[in-house]
């Protein structure tokens, strides 16, 4: 995984920066994004390589790199992405560890148009999620409550003894006043007086809550939504600018068309819940009447008042939502559907229980009729059978395979420059994390340079190698590789001159774009020798010379089978190194901004972190004398500790750096 951020290498960018995007003049204000744009990698196994602007949304999709990707590089240019991959020949065999430099120009080329585009993307992808957490909002505001008059009045047909229908029980409750005994009984002692007000609170107190939610949070987003795939069907219709990126107009088209159709579902949610809150409102006032009477309790003046237009009222609802349905009751295990809000908010595929009555609609039945207008593109499918959760769903499908084929077309535009097979890797079983393994790659911004260290696995003697090339593919050779060698400076006794190599690499990691920090071992190691962390300063070993020296890649042939004919540069390090005592070094991690280098044991149980830039000024030597230390103890061969906080100074080159604090806590307490 490699997160960069682009750099801005003329002014081409910044007026498109600093201008004022005029969808904040017509939209609500959303969650501000970077102005720069950054991308995340992602690699995987099987040539697996992802690109996603600002961390959220995928513009490229990389296919045909062979093997599992070990590690990755994206130039801050946008002009080219190292990879480094784990290649397995045949099953016996052991895997080959491959570079491949792979030329991503089309990004950097259309570097202005690729940053708008990516911004687009990812205001629609906010704008998706506001909406999928929009409706989740809804859904836990209406409450399954609202479900208890469809449940009772299903067990009422369950057990009742008459063949009167339920809907002519409560039309006799109506007309006439009176109720039959098994009615009587539902209202009474299942429903109750009480039962029949709480339910009435929670119908208007959800029902509420849902319509404030559909109209100032699901419509807002939609609009601006539909307002941003507008924008970016204007921007696919430059094809000069954008067509070479793959956005697609037609496809746009259906995106916008898709979210057209979510937002007339919202709104026939909108008159159903306004319906039914008229509806639900006349009907509770008129049964609570009814049941206080049942109970000969006291009717207040202002609720025996019923006009004959509010009795037509509560029988047209009688008749519309209280007719028995047993197709429904195999369906759903019920007889009714008086609740009709609760249906457009299931995520399920099927039909809803009751669509909206179009039957007298002047608008729907024009169109019906009409057949120039029922095909016309300017206006937005609708979907009376569907759920709003249903549409929501198509519009999000739509949308994302809408937006997965620029992600498709920058991916097929990028294509391999170099393919240079390092050397064999290690067929043996490894418990160690890969985290900890080299190759590590680096990016150099202010240059353009891509690097690369490594070490070759089956040599006794572990050089590190430092491959070196140009973010721009059409201006990398081949003169780029180097081995390092480190000469002795510790003993002065031992020729230093001498341009055999005194200590081998045990790991490597860029501390900036100068420096590389190591581990180093002697070669002939013995017991009780310390291991060393060390800075290498890269202009210690690219120097005038070396320029000259070129090496000649043969590239049917391994790296490791030619190391001999690469340039070779011993070093000798006179300051910026330290002993690392008591503790058999294994792996470093490093952290330029933040002047840090962390050391991590062979058996995973120790680790010390070093200050790597510490002033060396008279106050700071005083405090550090004043300062306890407690050192560390046991046999390395019986690591059982883990240092906690290891704060180590590296200023200078002598072993006996003071160090400022050692703390020690047990794995096993």
């Amino acid at each position: 995984m490699h997160w960069m951020e682009v750099t801005e290498e003329s002014s081409v960018l910044t007026s498109f920066y600093n201008a004022e995007d005029e969808s904040n003049l017509l939209l609500p204000k959303l969650p501000a994004l970077p102005k720069k744009l950054n991308a995340l990698v992602l690699g995987g196994s099987s040539g697996f390589i992802e690109v996603y602007a600002y961390g959220m949304y995928k513009i490229a999709t990389v296919t045909g790199v062979a093997g599992s990707c070990l590690g990755l590089c994206f130039s801050s240019d946008l002009k080219s992405l190292s990879v480094i991959t784990e290649v397995q020949v045949s099953p016996d065999s052991a895997p080959e560890i491959t570079y491949f430099q792979l030329d991503t120009s089309l990004l950097s080329v259309y570097l202005p148009e690729v940053t708008r585009m990516a911004r687009k993307f990812t205001h629609i992808s906010t704008l998706l999620q506001y909406i999928k957490l929009s409706l989740t909002c809804m859904c836990e505001a209406w409450e399954e409550i609202l479900m208890q008059m469809d449940s009772r009045l299903t067990k009422f047909v369950q057990e009742k003894n008459t063949t009167t229908s339920v809907q002519d029980e409560f039309m006799q409750l109506l007309l006439w006043g009176k109720a039959s005994l098994e009615l009587q009984a539902l209202l009474m002692n299942q429903l109750t007086v009480k039962g029949l007000k709480k339910l009435g609170q929670s119908i208007e107190s959800s029902y509420s809550s849902i319509q404030k939610l559909v109209i100032s949070h699901l419509q807002s987003g939609s609009e601006a939504l539909l307002y941003h795939l507008s924008e970016l069907k204007g921007m696919a219709s430059w094809k000069q600018k954008y067509e070479s990126l793959g956005l697609d107009a037609a496809g746009i088209e259906g995106a916008i068309t898709a979210v057209g159709s979510f937002i007339l579902k919202a709104n026939e949610l909108l008159q159903v819940i306004d319906s039914s809150m008229k509806n639900f409102k006349a009907f509770f006032r008129w049964l609570y009447v009814a049941m206080l009477r049942m109970s000969e309790d006291h009717v207040l003046p202002e609720l025996n008042k019923m006009t004959q237009k509010d009795i037509t009222f509560v029988a047209d609802f009688l008749t519309e939502h209280f007719n028995e349905a047993p197709d429904l009751y195999n369906r759903k295990g019920k007889y009714f559907n008086v609740e009709r809000v609760g249906q457009y908010l299931k995520d399920e595929d099927d039909d809803l229980v009751s669509p909206p009555n179009t039957e007298g609609n002047q608008w729907f039945n024009f169109l019906q009729n009409s057949t120039h207008l029922k095909e016309s593109p300017l206006l937005f499918p609708y979907y009376p059978q569907k759920s709003l959760h249903f549409v929501k769903r198509r519009m999000e499908g739509i949308i994302d395979q809408c937006l997965q084929k620029p992600a498709d077309v920058i991916g097929k535009s990028v294509h391999q420059a170099v393919c240079m097979c390092l050397y064999k890797g290690s067929k043996s079983e490894d418990s160690t994390p890969r985290l900890f393994k080299l190759p590590f790659m680096w990016n150099d911004k202010s240059s353009n340079l891509h690097y690369v260290l490594f070490t070759m696995l089956e040599s006794s003697l572990s050089k590190i190698y430092i491959l070196r090339r140009h973010t721009d593919v059409s201006r990398s050779a081949n003169n780029g590789l180097l081995s390092v060698d480190f000469g002795n400076f510790l003993n002065n006794s031992i020729n230093e001159s001498s341009d055999t190599g005194f200590y081998s690499c045990v790991d490597a990691h860029f501390y900036d774009d100068e420096t590389i920090t190591v581990v180093l071992k002697e070669n002939a190691e013995q017991e009780g020798k310390e291991r060393i962390l060390a800075q290498l300063p890269l202009s210690s070993v690219y120097v005038d010379e070396d320029q000259e020296r070129e090496f000649s890649l043969n590239s049917n042939k391994r790296l490791d089978e030619q190391s001999d004919d690469i340039p070779t540069r011993t070093v000798f390090l006179e300051s910026q190194w330290r002993v690392l005592e008591n503790m058999k070094a294994q792996y470093v991690a490093v952290n330029g901004i933040r002047k840090v280098s962390c050391v991590l044991s062979s058996n995973l149980r120790h680790v010390r972190v070093f200050e790597m830039d510490v002033e060396d000024d008279g106050e700071a030597e005083e405090e550090e004398e004043e300062e306890e230390t407690t050192p560390i103890v046991g046999d390395e061969h019986e690591e059982l500790t883990l240092s906690a906080v290891n704060h180590n100074s590296m200023c200078g080159g002598s072993a006996e750096a003071d160090e400022t604090e050692e703390h020690e806590s047990s794995l096993d307490s």
